[in-house]
């Protein structure tokens, strides 16, 4: 068998992507350490099978907010979708519609979120709150009136995360109309408290329901207590993520703090993960430690350089690596992958395996 398409992502869009863009996509913050040990992280999990089992039929949908989705992984929020296909994110968000699974749109996206609606994708509005909370109103309104059936709150950004360039930044370089079209007319980073908050705290959860009234998410949460945190300001559910390594460099990997923030609050609350997730036995890796569904960045980004037929491509290939995972390890649906006793190899070593 030859090399997964899947692996050849990077390759296709270093050889169709401008270097700006392309470079936007794959870096990390400063030295790029937590970036890089994303993947890895994954496969140092380890499975113990079970056997004996009918696997015959293999169920893959989750519940994701109250409905179910087909498969369980859903596309994470990004920027500069336009910037990669002409069709951005109305060819993710085709692609994803046709998977059977959420697609979290960025606030910053190049497409009116009315088009995004359109496609008959299921959708939540991915936001970051700026320090005067009232202008992000008209964006969440805006949002909640085309059909986004949650609000995903960014809370690793106080500050963005210096990257490190070979060239120009992509900014400088990106035609700006491929960028926050759904932003209040005139809205301009370098007006009076447009600038990030950087004083985030349980209340915003708050304002955030009664502007939209709409359940908040909260994505960025790599700690229990943090977690619990947001559970007790009313979360709806927690997002274990390091913003795929572009904020804090040297952050923990979300393969490692996963399951402590499952211990602290997957009883009471969805506990979503992304992060370095690339294929089938990653999501096998996720679900077993304790996800309730993984959020997939970087990959359909990747495949969105083929359109809207990468992405379809990409959902396709994933779902039958994921089912093919699902009967090796005897389980016959998602809610069976808790009950493998997930190892790393020290534990290995201590078992005697």
């Amino acid at each position: 068998m030859g090399r997964p398409w899947r692996e050849q992502l990077e390759d296709r869009a270093r050889a169709a992507l401008p270097a700006p863009v392309l470079e936007y996509v794959l870096q990390g913050a400063r030295e790029g350490v937590t970036a890089a040990e994303a993947t890895e992280a994954w496969r140092q999990v380890r499975f113990l099978p079970r056997v004996l089992r009918d696997v015959t039929e293999v169920d893959l949908s989750v519940d994701l907010l109250g409905r179910r989705a087909r498969v369980p992984w859903g596309v994470a929020p990004s920027t500069l979708q336009r910037a990669v296909h002409p069709e951005g994110e109305l060819a993710m968000a085709r692609a994803t519609a046709a998977a059977g699974t959420v697609m979290v749109v960025s606030s910053n996206v190049g497409t009116p979120f009315a088009e995004i609606a359109a496609t008959g994708v299921r959708w939540w509005v991915q936001a970051y709150l700026p320090a005067d909370r009232s202008l992000a109103d008209g964006l969440l309104t805006r949002a909640r009136d085309a059909g986004a059936e949650a609000v995903v709150l960014t809370v690793d950004t106080p500050v963005v995360g210096t990257k490190y360039t070979a060239g120009a930044p992509v900014w400088d370089v990106v035609d700006p109309a491929l960028l926050r079209v759904n932003f209040d007319a005139g809205y301009d980073d370098d007006a009076p408290g447009a600038v990030k908050a950087t004083d985030l705290g349980p209340a915003d959860l708050a304002r955030l329901r009664e502007v939209t009234g709409l359940p908040v998410l909260v994505k960025g949460v790599l700690r229990p207590d943090d977690a619990r945190a947001c559970l007790d300001a009313g979360a709806a559910a927690v997002w274990v993520s390091n913003h795929g390594g572009r904020q804090l460099d040297r952050a923990a990997t979300t393969a490692a703090c996963l399951p402590g923030v499952v211990a602290a609050v997957g009883e009471r609350a969805p506990v979503y993960v992304d992060g370095g997730l690339r294929s089938g036995l990653d999501v096998l890796a996720a679900l077993a430690l304790g996800a309730d569904a993984v959020f997939l960045g970087r990959s359909p980004l990747l495949a969105l350089v083929d359109g809207e037929g990468g992405v379809a491509r990409l959902h396709r290939d994933l779902a039958a690596e994921v089912d093919e995972a699902l009967r090796l390890a005897g389980c016959r649906s998602v809610a069976d992958t808790p009950a493998l006793l997930l190892t790393d190899r020290r534990d290995e070593r201590r078992q005697g395996l």
